[in-house]
Parts: structure tokens; C-alpha cells; sequence
């Protein structure tokens, strides 16, 4: 210990025999421990060092005991044993997970088992309660400030200390005999404690204490049941003796069958002459049959998982933990606890749950406190029930408030426990205790309903109609089964579930017996609010048509569709006039709508907007079609206003629901079908597994819903699974069968029921393999459709590489490949469309063997002469690979050095037309338009991005190969029966949209990728990234986008790739053949820009990169022009200096070559070009292209060397 914190509790004072002496500075060392807690670290060293030494069992309570008329001493030490006692929960927040902290949490709570068993006298709490019952004697106007602080902390004293949990293997106590808690209890009564909380609960001006009383009333109450406190002191009756017979008579049949079963253990031969056989049919770990070497008589447990190691079970997946089973205190304690209850429910239950409830709606209570009063609410009511049952007594929380209440918790205690997964198991018990709670409301308007008196007859029927009506209370158990997780909820809670559903469907059926029909709400879907359908609008317009045949000029008298005295305006009222029209044409109010058409006439004849006035019928026919297809503004209607009351915030809840709600007539067996289903069926099959351990009760429950499934509903195809097959072979052949009667007679109708059906349909067998939705089960009894019987077998056979190709043939009808992937998935025969996914075309081989290895050099060796070398050895392998798999492997294996040995040599001639000599610039340009590179396929803009990515890998895939005629697709991207529109059409279309900005950045990337390749030698894919906002837009264009595959640029092949890319395929020829596409064509008129910027008003004052990118594009054109210029000497050079605007261009020209350079604003963008150059420029032809051996490179950074030469 702390050598302060020794020395302050050796001057609190000494024990001498019974007699306990104070220091005189006892008051400051109490203090002094008061603030030493309040500065404790994590691991709470003061609080341990304070409980190892014993402080509160010999100083504490012998200085309250004996010295508690010293106020200040006595207030003072009740203060620090508060906090002493404090929870260890508190103290830590939560169990530890390291292992340090967990010792010390360990540790404080061994202190605070320590601590209850000192509080466990007569003495303790006689003047705990004398000094509480003197200060609820002082009248409001003489209680002080510290008279509260006192009550409120011998309060939270008891409640500490009730609250420490008991140590089963310290106290190593059976039912029957006093515990540790049960003579803290005897305390509690034998000092009058209990009496004075009773008063704190029944009075009225004490309701600040009421969430105090309602923690020490359900910790003292801890260790008890009803049934238990409800059968003190009372003989067993008859159905307890019976339980119990039953029980002794099964466990005395499972004792007989094991004594036999010992018997035939031992043989009447030594255990060396056992025998060897072999069993026939099952194969060991050869081919084999098994030899078992032992005696017969357990053959039947014989598996092959004998001796194997157990598989460890992961945590997240193991079962959840059950809480602590409940044990019966002595008798005195009992019946004690019995009186209690029983004086409790005549004057305090109703008002201290009033007090309670009102403070947990208006949120006044700390959090979690709400668990208090659902456990009171189950505890009472369960007790008043068994107890000589009288409604009066738990009238409050008889209501459909408390239904509400209740519901709500549930869902919301369900919502946080998949939230807060750390915290699962707290939450877990929170839902539990909710639906106790539930239970209980349940079997109080089921006892209700049962009593002699017709006003409590008539209050069970309205709560009864109420519950049944509300959908929210009438799907909530269906809601629960469907929601069960093993692995966070245990099985107390699912046996608690299904005995509340068996409950709920057998009050709901006898209610629906005494009724001939019963009308409930349901939900529906909202009506979507998307285009209607051509087959709803046709529909619509022969009903309309109907409607105006039948209709009269008598129709408008009783019709006002304006408002005189409304703040509305006229325009607004025509507006909703026609809206009015339209409603009632989609209500099918046909009458209504003609009147508001021809009242609507009356009031606006101007326009004609509703019509002329001598329109005729016809025409008025088509009007209203008009009307009812028309796309018309709605005004959203003001919210009502809610007064602000007790409900208030139920009906915010109510208005901001998405759902809608209708009334139906309601059938009980519709509401059973709703059961059959297979996530429904499984929860009772886990709760049937522990069928020993169910109480008869719990079983019948089981049986009852099974049998409505099976019988009622005949769908006991849901039950023919292999698992519930063995569960029902180890119910037939338990020695005990005999308790489980009904069980047993099921489970043989079900194996009836199968082995009948299994005779007609071979297939059943391998049925039992899945769990079956009711559809499946009607084609397992019915008999297959012929699709779906082709899908069922080919997917069990499961021999095909791609199952989805192989159906589509076999099928009847034309189906598509999507149609099959979703029937397959709707059997159940996939988990997801996502493992029928079509295989990309191409080979998935990596690894080469030394056969193929061999095979490749060969080949190599055979065609390295040729023109195509790859193209030739691509065609004879024999395991296809990728372009790309064989080239690595080609340099890998040593036999080329770099990737250019492989390219496709050339001829002369195809050499020189693909450079462009022998052709004048506008036979090049007329060529360009028909023949430009692309891809070899045409897509829709509207197509997947999946599909399209994977056509472009099946091109790069094949690409250098060969069209039949020996031309390589690269040179030629269409047939003449499949060219392309005109680029020029497609290039004037965004001009005319604001694109040349953009236009022109491409041209120039195309221009600058040729230069780069021609230069390196080599080529490699170039994305293209736009740097600034216009060029972001227009690569999100769709018109652009479909230039762009016009022009061979391929898209982002996966979500890998985010910009396009020039393709390594496309030649330098072709990029400049491309490049000059993008220039306006000749026939394009002069003035096009200034007429589209005339039409528009709000083109001049445009951004100022507009004016700089009209200039840009102009400043190239003038360059196109300049080089068009012959120079008398052909070997002369020289310099032309054109000026447009503020941009310099410098055209150095040769006989030779053309190289134009010239120098821009960084910060300009690419938009349409306005001609402005001389006299000489405008007639020369400004669309001629460059030829494609001149290069066009833009030089930003050479913008000072380029001004300095010049």
C-alpha cells in the first residue's frame, strides 16, 4: 500500500473488541481518501490498495454504525463508500481486453464481493434506514440541500451494493440455502429497508426517487422468477406433479437404455475374439471396403471421423452464450419477496410506471434505463398473473402505448446490435428483455380475454383489435424469426420467440373464427412516379375514349374549377385546373374529368387552352389524351400542422414514412403462407435440435407451427432437408421417445410424405441437399418445367466449361444469356450472376510447357524470313495465345533482341502510299475521310463499358492478323460496305456545338504523338489528358467520344484506366491523316462562326479563353496557308512573320520540308476560329491539309529562342 494512503487510514482510528475509537482528524483523512480516488489512474490502484486493506469492512461501517449521530463524519463516509462500491463496469467502462487490465478489473470486483458480504447485517442497514426514514419525515420546506444528497447517496449505496454479482464458485450454494444475496435481502427486511421503499415508490411528492426505487426493487428481485415467488409457501398443485413425474420417468427411460447399452459393451468373450468385417458399399481411403475390428453392437455410431481432430469452430461464428440460470433463495427469502410483490402491485405498481414512463418519453431518464422498466413490466405481470390474475392492478401498462413503447425498443435494439458489433451481446439481452416484455402484454389480453367480467372482455377485444389491425404490431414476430442470428442471439431468447409467435397466431386465429371478415392495414408500394408505360397510356386512352362516349352536357353544373376569393393567381388556377383533369383521368374518373374540362372552358375561353367552344367531340377526345399525357407541374402540399401533445413525436414519425398504407380484408391463411419459407424454418429446426432440453411447452409450440406448414398449408416439402431428416432419426430412436408423442407422430407423417413423393420423382433425393423456397418445393411435387429441369440437371452435373452457352441452344423459347444467369439464380442454383460471368474471349494460359517451348523456336525458325514473322507463328501454333504472351516469350527465349525484329515488313508500294508520296494533299484528304484508322467493329454509344472494354483486348489480342485476301487490318479498318459517315460532317456537328477548342488540342496531340514516334523509333499507347475544363467536358461529350472511335482512339479498357489513349497501332501516316481530318472542310461556309455567334447574344461578352482560342485556331490555319506559298527559287529560305491578333507565327520554309512553329498563350484554350488574315489568305484555299512528311509541333517552351532567332 501506498505509504500515504497508509498513513491517512491509520489516522481514521482503531477497533478495540466491539468498540471502534475515532482520531480526532478522522473527518480530513476521509476526505483525504475522497480525493485520492478522484485522482486514480487507469488500472485503479487507490480503489485496490483501499479493498486490500480492508478500509470499508473495518473502519467504514463501524464508524456509521457507531458514531452516526457525527453528521459531517456520517455524510462523509457514506459519500466515500459510494464510490468504493461503484460497479467495476463503471470504473473500466468495459470487461478489458488486455490481459493486465483485465487482472485488475478482476481484482476490483473481488474487493466489491467482499464489500456486499460485510453490508449483509442487521445493523448496516437499521441505521442506513433509521437515518433515511428520519429525513423522509422532514417536510419540503425544512429538507435542505444536503438532506437531498444524503437520500440520494444511501440510495445509490444500496444499489451498489445490490448490485454486485455473485461468486457461484466462492459460495458454492445450492437452491434452497441462503446466499450472500439472499441475507443482504434478510437485511433489507429485518431493518425495514423494503418498507421504506415501497413508500418511496407509492408517493406523490417523492417522484424524483423513482428511477432509484425501480434499480433497487429489480436488483433485489435479481435471482427470482414469478413462477417461483408465485408457488411459495403453496402445496405443488397437480400440473407440477405431473411435469415433474414426466420428467423423472424420461430421465429414468435414458438411465434404463444406458445400463443395456453398457451390457452390450461387454462381451461374453475376451476382447481379443472381438471379430473383423467388412462392411460393404463403404470404401476406406482406398478402393477398398472398410474392416471394422470391433463388436457389433455399436456399429451403427461407426463414421470415418473417428479419432480426427475437432475442428475449431471460429469465434464470430460459435453460438451465442446463454445468461445465467436462475436459482431458488430459501424459503424465508421467498416468501418475503412474495409479500413484497404482492403489496407492491396494490400500491405502487401503476404509480411508479407512470412516473417512469413519462420520464423515458420525455428523455429525462440516463441511458439504458429503460431495460428497468421492461423488466418490471414483465416481472409484475407475470407475477398478478399467476398471483389470482386482477386487471386493475396492472392497468397502466395495459394500453396500446405500452404495445408501442415496447415495439419500438425492439426495432431499435436490433438496428444498434447490427451497428455496434463489440457490444453485441449487451444489446443482444436488451432485445431479449424487450420481447419478454412483449410476451407478457400478450398473455395478460390472452388472460384478460378469459374473464368473467364483460368490461375486461370488452377492453382485451379493442386491444386485440388494434394490435391485429396495425401492420407494425402483426408482422413484428415474423420480422424477428426471419432477423435470427445464432451467433448473437441465444437459444433462451429464440425459445422465448417461438412461444410468443405460437401465442400471437392462436389468439389471431381464434379472433378471426368469431369474425366473418376482418379488415387490417397492409402496406403497398408508392406508385412510382417515372414515365407510364405505352401499354398503361393505351389503356388510359381506351378508357378516356369510353368515359366521353357516355358523358353529358349536364356534367359542368355542379363544377367550379376557379376561385374568386383565393390569393392564387389566374395562372396558377388554370394550372391546377388541368392538373385536376389529369388526376381524375388517372383515378379513371372519366365523368369528372370532362366536367373540369368544359367548366375549366367556361372560365378561360381565351387561347383555347381547354378547348374551342364549339369543339367537337372527337376533338375534345384527343384534348384530354393531350392532358392525360402531358408532363405538368405539381405543387407540393403544405405539411399540417401537429399540436404539440404527449404523442407528438409518433406523428413525425408517422408523416415521414415512405411506405404507403391501405385497407384489406384480411385472411388468416394468406397471413401463414408468409411463414413458408425457408429462413423462417430454419430457426425452428436449431430450437428443435435441443429437444431434451425444451420444456413440453416449447416443443408443442415447435410441432403446432411445423404442422400448419406441413398440413395446413401442404407445403411439407420445406422440410424435407437432410439435416431435419437426421434430427428426426435421432427423435425416432431416442430410448425416451416416449415423452416426445408429438414429435414423433410428425416427423413419421413427414418421412411418409417424402418416401411417397421419392417413389415418383428419383430426384427428391438429391432435393435434400438445399433448403427450398415454396416455388421450388411446388416443382419437387408437382413436377419440373422442362427449363427448369434442364437447368437443375446441368448444374448438378456441372461437367461444362460455360454452363449459360450450353442451355441456350436446349431451350425452347429464345431466351438471352442475361434471362438464363437470373433463372438460374431465382432456383437457388447460384448464389450470384456474378460466377456465370462470360469469359473474356482469348486464352487465360501462363505457364509454357517444354513441348510448346520447342514447338515455338521451331516455328520461329521456320518463318523468321518472312514478312510476318509473328502473324505466321501466331496462326500454326497450337496452344492460341495472346499476341502479347508470345512476343515475351520470344525474347525471353533469347531468340529476337527487341520487339521491332518482329514487325510486319512492307513493300515498296505499300510503303509509299502509306507515307503519303505519289499523292497530292487533297487526293490525301479526300482519302482520309474514307479510309482513317478506327475500330474494326462499330459500337453503340450506349453500350457497356464491360463490352467494350472487352471487344478492344479481343482486338489487341488479334491484332497484326490477317484478312483472308492477305491485307493486314491495321491498313484496312472498313470494307466499302461498312465505311464510316464523313469525319468532316461529324467535325462541323461540334464546331457548330462550341468544340473547336477542343478540335484543335486534339489535332494537336495527334501531331505531336507522330512527331515523338517518328523520332524514338518506336510506339507505346498515349493517353490523352485534358488540362483544362473545356477539354474535361468534351471528353465527356457524346458526340465527341464518338469521334474519337471514329478516329482508332481506344477508351478506358478497366477501372484501372482513366483516359483515353492514342492505340501503338496507329502510324505516324495515320495520326497526321487523322490530325488533318479535324480542319474545317472547303465547302464549309466562310462566315459559319459569325453566323452562329449572331444568333446567339451571350456569345460575345463569352470568357476571355474563348477570344484566345479563336485566335489559336486561327493563328494554325494561317500557317496551313502560308506553306501553300511557291517560292520562285527553290532553294531560297526564308521567313514569314504573320500577325492575328496578339500571336506571332513563324513559318520557316524549305523546298524540302515545312516546319511550322509558333508560340502561344499558356493559358488560352481551343475554341472556333474567325477569320481575320490578309487579302491573300482569304482566296487561297484555307482547308488544304500538310502533307504527311511535314511536321506541325507546337513549342511552348521554346518561345524565347524562337523570338531571339527571328
Amino acid at each position: 500500500m501506498n505509504c500515504e494512503i497508509l498513513a491517512t487510514c491509520s489516522a481514521l482510528g482503531y477497533l478495540e473488541g466491539d468498540t471502534y475509537h475515532k482520531e480526532a482528524d478522522c473527518l480530513d483523512s476521509v476526505k483525504d481518501l475522497i480525493r485520492y480516488l478522484r485522482h486514480e489512474d487507469d488500472s485503479r490502484d487507490v480503489r485496490q490498495q483501499l479493498g486490500a486493506g480492508q478500509i470499508l469492512q473495518n473502519d467504514l461501517l463501524h464508524i456509521v454504525i457507531q458514531h452516526g449521530q457525527d453528521r459531517a463524519l456520517f455524510d462523509a463516509c457514506i459519500r466515500l463508500m459510494v464510490n468504493l462500491t461503484q460497479p467495476a463496469m463503471l470504473c473500466f467502462g468495459k470487461v478489458p481486453d488486455d490481459p493486465v487490465f483485465r487482472h485488475h478489473f478482476l481484482e476490483v470486483t473481488s474487493h466489491l464481493q467482499a464489500y456486499k458480504e460485510a453490508f449483509a447485517s442487521e445493523r448496516v442497514f437499521g441505521i442506513l434506514s433509521e437515518t433515511l426514514y428520519n429525513l423522509l419525515q422532514l417536510d419540503w420546506e425544512q429538507r435542505q440541500e444536503e438532506d437531498n444528497l444524503l437520500i440520494e447517496r444511501i440510495l445509490l449505496l444500496v444499489r451498489n451494493v445490490l448490485h454486485v454479482p455473485a461468486d457461484p464458485c466462492e459460495e458454492k450454494k445450492v437452491d434452497d440455502d441462503a446466499s450472500v444475496h439472499d441475507r443482504l435481502l434478510w437485511a433489507i427486511h429485518m431493518s425495514g429497508f423494503d418498507d421504506l421503499v415501497k413508500f418511496l415508490a407509492s408517493a406523490q411528492s417523492e417522484q424524483q426517487w423513482s428511477m432509484h426505487v425501480l434499480e433497487i426493487i429489480s436488483l433485489m428481485f435479481r435471482d427470482q422468477t414469478p413462477e417461483s415467488l408465485v408457488s411459495a409457501g403453496h402445496a405443488r398443485s397437480t400440473e407440477e406433479k405431473q411435469r415433474d413425474s414426466e420428467e423423472l420417468e424420461s430421465l429414468r427411460q435414458k438411465e434404463h437404455a444406458e445400463k443395456r447399452s453398457r451390457t452390450f459393451q461387454r462381451g461374453t468373450r475376451h476382447s481379443r475374439f472381438g471379430g473383423s468385417y467388412v462392411v460393404k458399399g463403404l470404401k476406406s481411403i482406398g478402393d477398398k471396403d472398410v474392416i471394422y475390428h470391433r463388436t457389433l453392437y455399436n456399429f451403427k455410431n461407426y463414421t470415418h471421423d473417428v479419432g480426427k481432430a475437432v475442428r475449431r469452430v471460429p469465434k464470430r461464428n460459435r453460438q451465442a452464450l446463454e445468461c445465467r440460470d436462475k436459482r431458488r433463495s430459501a424459503l424465508n427469502v421467498r416468501l418475503f419477496l412474495r409479500e413484497f410483490c404482492v403489496d407492491f402491485l396494490e400500491n405502487c405498481y401503476n404509480h411508479l410506471m407512470h412516473i417512469v414512463k413519462e420520464s423515458l418519453i420525455r428523455e429525462q431518464a440516463q441511458q439504458h434505463d429503460e431495460t428497468y422498466y421492461l423488466w418490471a413490466l414483465s416481472f409484475f405481470m407475470a407475477f398478478n398473473r399467476g398471483n389470482g390474475f386482477r386487471a386493475d392492478l396492472v392497468s397502466e401498462t395495459m394500453s396500446i402505448r405500452s404495445f408501442h413503447f415496447i415495439e419500438r425498443n425492439i426495432t431499435n435494439y436490433y438496428e444498434i446490435m447490427l451497428l455496434d458489433r463489440k457490444d453485441t451481446t449487451s444489446w443482444s439481452r436488451r432485445m431479449h428483455l424487450a420481447l419478454k416484455a412483449y410476451q407478457e402484454l400478450l398473455l395478460t389480453v390472452n388472460e384478460m380475454d378469459r374473464s368473467q367480467d364483460e368490461s375486461i372482455k370488452q377492453s382485451s377485444s379493442v386491444i386485440k383489435s388494434n394490435i391485429f389491425y396495425l401492420m407494425e404490431y402483426r408482422e413484428i414476430f415474423l420480422t424477428l424469426l426471419r432477423k435470427y442470428d445464432e451467433t448473437r442471439q441465444p437459444l433462451s431468447y429464440l425459445k422465448d420467440l417461438v412461444e410468443s409467435t405460437h401465442l400471437f397466431l392462436r389468439m389471431l386465429e381464434r379472433f378471426c373464427k368469431g369474425r366473418n371478415n376482418l379488415i387490417v392495414q397492409v402496406r403497398e408500394k408508392k406508385p412510382s412516379t417515372s414515365e407510364p408505360t405505352p401499354e398503361v397510356l393505351c389503356e388510359n386512352d381506351q378508357i378516356v375514349s369510353v368515359f366521353c362516349v357516355q358523358l353529358s352536357e349536364s356534367l359542368t353544373e355542379s363544377i367550379v374549377p376557379f376561385d374568386a376569393t383565393s390569393e392564387t393567381p389566374l395562372e396558377e388556377q388554370r394550372v391546377e385546373a388541368m392538373v385536376r383533369v389529369q388526376d381524375a383521368l388517372l383515378a379513371r374518373l372519366g365523368p369528372e374529368a370532362l366536367g373540369f374540362l368544359r367548366a375549366a372552358r367556361e372560365v378561360w375561353p381565351d387561347g383555347d387552352v381547354f378547348g374551342s367552344a364549339d369543339v367537337e367531340p372527337e376533338e375534345e377526345l384527343e384534348l384530354l389524351k393531350q392532358i392525360l399525357h402531358a408532363n405538368l407541374p405539381r405543387s407540393t402540399p403544405p405539411e399540417p400542422v401537429v399540436e404539440d401533445d404527449d404523442d407528438g413525436a409518433e406523428f413525425e414519425e408517422e408523416e415521414l414514412e415512405s411506405v404507403q398504407v391501405s385497407e384489406t380484408e384480411f385472411k388468416f391463411l394468406d397471413f401463414i403462407k408468409r411463414f413458408a419459407c425457408s429462413s423462417i424454418v430454419r430457426p425452428y429446426i436449431l430450437l428443435l435440435k435441443s429437444y431434451s432440453k425444451n420444456s413440453p411447452h416449447t416443443n408443442h409450440c415447435i410441432a403446432r407451427m411445423l404442422h400448419r406448414l406441413a398440413v395446413d398449408l401442404k407445403m411439407d416439402g420445406l422440410l424435407f432437408q437432410l439435416s431435419v431428416f437426421s434430427l428426426f432419426n435421432k427423435i425416432l430412436s431416442d430410448p425416451a421417445a416416449a415423452a416426445y408423442k408429438e414429435l414423433v407422430t410428425f416427423a413419421k407423417y413427414v418421412l411418409n410424405r417424402f418416401f411417397s413423393l421419392a417413389a415418383q420423382n428419383d430426384k427428391a433425393y438429391v432435393e435434400l441437399l438445399f433448403w427450398k423456397n415454396t416455388r421450388a418445393v411446388n416443382e419437387m411435387t408437382e413436377g419440373y418445367s422442362k427449363e427448369g429441369l434442364v437447368l437443375f440437371v446441368l448444374y448438378v452435373v456441372n461437367v461444362l466449361p460455360d454452363i449459360v452457352e450450353t442451355l441456350l441452344p436446349l431451350l425452347s423459347s429464345t431466351r438471352t444469356r442475361r434471362q438464363v444467369v437470373a433463372q438460374l439464380v431465382h432456383l437457388g442454383l447460384v448464389d450470384n450472376s456474378k460466377e456465370l460471368k462470360k469469359q473474356k474471349k482469348g486464352t487465360r494460359i501462363v505457364l509454357w510447357t517444354e513441348e510448346q517451348e520447342h514447338e515455338l523456336q521451331m516455328l520461329f525458325e521456320e518463318y523468321k524470313d518472312s514478312d510476318d514473322v509473328l502473324g505466321n507463328i501466331l496462326k500454326k501454333i497450337t496452344a492460341k495465345r495472346s499476341r502479347a504472351r508470345v512476343v515475351d516469350k520470344l525474347l525471353s527465349m533469347g531468340l529476337v533482341s527487341e520487339r521491332r525484329e518482329l514487325y510486319k515488313k512492307r513493300s515498296r508500294n505499300a510503303q509509299g502510299k502509306s507515307s503519303g508520296k505519289g499523292m497530292t494533299e487533297e487526293e490525301f484528304l479526300a482519302e482520309l475521310t474514307q479510309d482513317f484508322p478506327g475500330e474494326s467493329v462499330d459500337r453503340d454509344d450506349e453500350e457497356d463499358e464491360s463490352e467494350e472494354s472487352e471487344g478492344e483486348e479481343e482486338e489487341a489480342e488479334h491484332e497484326g492478323e490477317e484478312s483472308p485476301n492477305g491485307i493486314r487490318r491495321s491498313q484496312s479498318f472498313h470494307s466499302t460496305a461498312e465505311r464510316r459517315p464523313d469525319v468532316g460532317t461529324v467535325v462541323n456537328s461540334l464546331r457548330q456545338e462550341g468544340l473547336s477548342g477542343p478540335l484543335l488540342w486534339l489535332q494537336n496531340c495527334l501531331n505531336v504523338t507522330a512527331h515523338h514516334r517518328e523520332e524514338d523509333g518506336f510506339s507505346q499507347p498515349v493517353p490523352l489528358v485534358p488540362l483544362t475544363e473545356a477539354n474535361e467536358e468534351a471528353m465527356d461529350n457524346k458526340h465527341f467520344k464518338k469521334l474519337l472511335r471514329k478516329l482508332g482512339l481506344r477508351a478506358p479498357a478497366n477501372e484501372q484506366e482513366t483516359f483515353w489513349r492514342i492505340p501503338a497501332k496507329i502510324s505516324t501516316s495515320q495520326l497526321r491523316s487523322a490530325a488533318a481530318a479535324l480542319s474545317p472542310r472547303e465547302d464549309e461556309p466562310k462566315g459559319a462562326e459569325e453566323q452562329e455567334r449572331s444568333r446567339s447574344p451571350t456569345a460575345e461578352p463569352q470568357e476571355e479563353e474563348a477570344v484566345s482560342g479563336e485566335q489559336r485556331a486561327q493563328a494554325l490555319r494561317a500557317l496551313l496557308l502560308t506553306r501553300k506559298r511557291k517560292h520562285h527559287n527553290s532553294k531560297h529560305t526564308g521567313t514569314v512573320c504573320v500577325r492575328i491578333g496578339h500571336y506571332h507565327c513563324f513559318v520557316f520554309a524549305t523546298h524540302c520540308s515545312h516546319n511550322a512553329v509558333f508560340t502561344e498563350d499558356d493559358s488560352t484554350i481551343a475554341m472556333e476560329a474567325n477569320t481575320n488574315s490578309d487579302a491573300d489568305s482569304d482566296r487561297e484555299d484555307i482547308s488544304a491539309p500538310v502533307k504527311r512528311r511535314r511536321k506541325m509541333v507546337l513549342i511552348d517552351d521554346e518561345e524565347d529562342e524562337i523570338n531571339d532567332s527571328v
